[in-house]
């Protein structure tokens, strides 16, 4: 395909989705959000399909996050609220797929992506993978109620805090450590294991897979706050602006917020 994009196989039981846009280490642009979400509603639509692996394209990244330059035409709180719920909208539809859904991360899985990651059942890294969600170091953003709960849900809430309060990259051991992971294995024999890990899963009882998934989803997400306030607060700030200005002009130093 030329440009950035999803790109969705299927062979046999299981469907292959590709996050292709290794020139920005598969940075997600707003048509890749709307085209990964369409990816996960056709998997879900689908009954012939047991299991779907998400990977990215290039060696170096699951997914590196947003394509930031979007945000420079920000204007209003409004904006950041239309964003989030787009992206929830898209992290819901992985959420509902009724299959067995694993993350293959190979490099960095930073904001977006640790958030795809976190939407998997499972989790298969390489060594040196890298996860996290430094907002509040680089744009001054926030993450929705869906997201928070998501991440917090998959790697603990001590850990999300570390990732979004400090701002700290964790690496996949540690993540091994507490869970997160199923797996650390090297990239030769990644292949190999995704194979194994998919025929298991496709022999399991499609009724029990579904119903399993849909209350745990449910445990997890039901009952969120109402965040659109603090969302449009955190979007429509000077901060936020002085974060993406930044940002885009690859200023290395942590900008200096004022909390306005």
């Amino acid at each position: 395909m030329s440009g950035p994009g999803i790109i969705l196989e299927k062979r046999d039981r299981v469907a292959h989705v590709v996050i292709d846009n290794p020139a920005a280490h598969n940075a997600l642009t707003s048509q890749m959000w709307l085209d990964l979400r369409d990816a996960a509603r056709a998997i879900a639509d689908d009954p012939s399909i047991r299991v779907a692996v998400f990977r990215g394209a290039g060696g170096k990244a699951f997914v590196s996050g947003t394509d930031i330059s979007g945000f420079a035409k920000f204007t209003s709180g409004a904006d950041g609220v239309a964003y989030e719920r787009n992206g929830d909208a898209c992290m819901r539809a992985i959420d509902e797929i009724p299959v067995t859904t694993i993350a293959v991360i190979d490099g960095w899985a930073i904001g977006g992506g640790l958030n795809i990651a976190s939407a998997c059942d499972f989790r298969i890294a390489t060594p040196d993978a890298r996860f996290g969600s430094p907002i509040g170091r680089t744009l001054g953003n926030c993450l929705s109620a869906q997201s928070l709960a998501r991440i917090g849900g998959a790697v603990g809430v001590q850990i999300a805090r570390r990732m979004v309060l400090l701002g700290e990259i964790v690496t996949a051991p540690e993540l091994l450590a507490c869970g997160f992971l199923l797996r650390v294995v090297e990239r030769e024999a990644m292949d190999a294991e995704i194979e194994a890990l998919c025929r298991r899963a496709a022999e399991n009882a499609p009724l029990t897979t579904r119903a399993t998934k849909t209350i745990l989803r449910e445990l997890r997400l039901a009952s969120l706050p109402d965040d659109e306030a603090t969302i449009a607060q955190v979007y429509g700030s000077e901060d936020f602006r002085r974060g993406v200005r930044d940002f885009l002009a690859k200023t290395k130093a942590v900008p200096d917020w004022t909390g306005s």
